[in-house]
């Protein structure tokens, strides 16, 4: 199969393997009850912080700029499709017509703020963009918080003082009520649609990256100057990958909100994006199977060390430093994986040794 296959293609079909053998792993767990409240309580979250990390590591992986406004396009993803939501709940009845809609309007939203944000900030490069892409999050954090929202058969009405202002009608209802949020959001996320979400970005990654746009936004981020020389136009591609950035952080933040009760904008401050960001790191610049995977990990690993509660910090520092220093020394990864090889060998060899007599 290798000498069909490229090198690319062969990479992204390993990604998807391991995903669907998880995926596989999981449901045997759930359905024979071997797994635990806690660990079915963080399925979405496992499916969302994947999303999120592979996305943002297309701008900051393949693209090569440092941002970090990921919560600010999950905090807009998550209220516009909230929103809806609440309002076409009474009227489209069907979860599986109306979540689909919801993903797409939090993915769409969250684009278009994208590319509005994107066409002046992408002027800028490294720590002057990761700084106004930090600042954006945090304003559209602080919007959401003092916004407020309702609706009665007049229409919209809005405000940011007081829910009093809006002088709603004895039908009228609230979207938005400032730094509460939005309440009455259907759960309707589940840990099979968020994998099915999460494979469906991954292949829209993947197809994106090694497809011609893909290959030129590579080429701005290893020589601008080159790029330039033969014709390229940086600023198209840069918005390209900054709106599909945006617009899967969009999806993966309808996907948080509706697996909440409440939502509230303080849950998307600056820390959810640094908390993205290490996750890139973590799992690997420019490697969309290791920001899942370090997604899933560290996730999970301060909810398990919970027991333990006088060593967590430090076994999860620990546990961070070890996996930096794995992903970015290319020498300890041909280590181990030259000994995985060998040890492979070794096996194949002892069970061909033992089949033959």
């Amino acid at each position: 199969m290798k000498q069909f296959l490229k090198p690319a293609t062969r990479r992204s079909f390993i990604t998807y393997a391991i995903l669907i053998a998880a995926f596989i792993a999981v449901e045997v767990m759930v359905s024979t009850g071997s797994a635990s409240n806690m660990f079915k309580g963080l399925l979405v979250p496992f499916c969302v912080y994947s999303i999120a990390a592979a996305s943002l590591n297309l701008t900051v992986g393949i693209l090569g700029e440092l941002s970090l406004g990921q919560a600010g396009f999950m905090c807009i993803g998550a209220y516009s499709s909230a929103i809806f939501s609440v309002v076409t709940k009474d009227t489209i009845t069907e979860a599986w017509v109306r979540f689909p809609i919801a993903l797409l309007i939090g993915g769409i939203f969250a684009a278009l703020f994208g590319v509005l944000i994107g066409i002046p900030v992408l002027r800028l490069r490294g720590d002057y963009l990761a700084i106004v892409t930090l600042a954006f999050g945090e304003i559209i954090k602080n919007v959401f918080a003092a916004l407020y929202v309702g609706y009665d058969s007049s229409g919209l009405h809005f405000s940011l003082t007081s829910q009093g202002d809006l002088n709603l009608a004895p039908d009228g209802k609230m979207l938005i009520n400032g730094a509460l949020g939005i309440s009455g959001t259907p759960k309707d996320s589940t840990f099979e649609i968020g994998f099915i979400v999460l494979m469906i970005s991954l292949i829209v990654l993947y197809n994106f990256i090694n497809s011609r746009t893909g290959r030129a936004v590579m080429s701005v981020r290893d020589n601008r100057i080159a790029a330039e020389s033969i014709g390229l136009n940086i600023t198209k591609f840069k918005l390209i990958t900054f709106g599909l950035t945006a617009f899967l952080g969009g999806i993966a933040g309808a996907l948080f909100s509706h697996n909440l009760a409440s939502l509230q904008a303080s849950k998307f401050d600056y820390n959810l994006s640094i908390l993205i960001l290490v996750f890139v790191v973590l799992g690997g610049i420019g490697n969309i199977r290791g920001s899942v995977i370090a997604a899933v990990i560290l996730t999970y690993l301060p909810e398990v060390l919970r027991s333990i509660n006088n060593y967590r910090m430090l076994i999860y520092s620990i546990v961070l430093i070890v996996m930096m220093i794995f992903t970015s020394n290319a020498k300890i990864r041909g280590f181990f994986t030259a000994s995985f090889m060998r040890l492979k060998g070794l096996v194949f060899k002892n069970k061909a040794a033992k089949e033959g007599d």
